[in-house]
């Protein structure tokens, strides 16, 4: 073993977990673009659609988003009518996100896709859930 060995692409446990984020998600932009969402989009309306109002600090958390790529993402489906943005009335320095009717329509039209998906991967069910568990444990979370 030489010094350079720890550089080089094959010895990285970071570059098969983002190419593989990657190929995941290059699988769902067929599906994604049929009810006209990016993949950050429909993650976005993934929580909406389960809590209908949650503020961008909470909504960023969730999802593992900075305010950065998350303030661009709430304006797109904003400007689609998938939901508004407000201040918090009770604390004005929050962003409230909430879904509207339309967003809530989409929730039906979007049934199609974890269907269509559990398919593209490659893992029996044990595989699955280890990788999930193990996921998970990467971002520090217990599931």
């Amino acid at each position: 073993m030489n010094k350079y060995d720890t550089l080089k692409l094959e010895n990285q446990l970071c570059f098969p977990l983002y190419a593989a984020s990657r190929e995941v998600v290059r699988k769902y932009k067929p599906s994604l673009d049929k009810i006209d969402l990016t993949y950050t989009q429909y993650i976005t309306m993934m929580v909406l659609w389960e809590r209908e109002e949650v503020t961008s600090k909470e909504l960023g958390s969730l999802l593992f988003l900075d305010s950065g790529t998350l303030t661009p993402v709430l304006k797109k489906l904003e400007e689609k009518g998938l939901l508004t943005r407000s201040r918090q009335a009770s604390d004005e320095r929050n962003l409230l996100v909430s879904i509207t009717e339309a967003g809530k329509a989409l929730r039906d039209e979007a049934l199609f896709v974890p269907e269509g998906m559990a398919g593209c991967l490659t893992l029996s069910p044990e595989e699955a859930a280890a990788l999930y568990r193990l996921l998970y444990h990467i971002l520090g979370k217990q599931v």
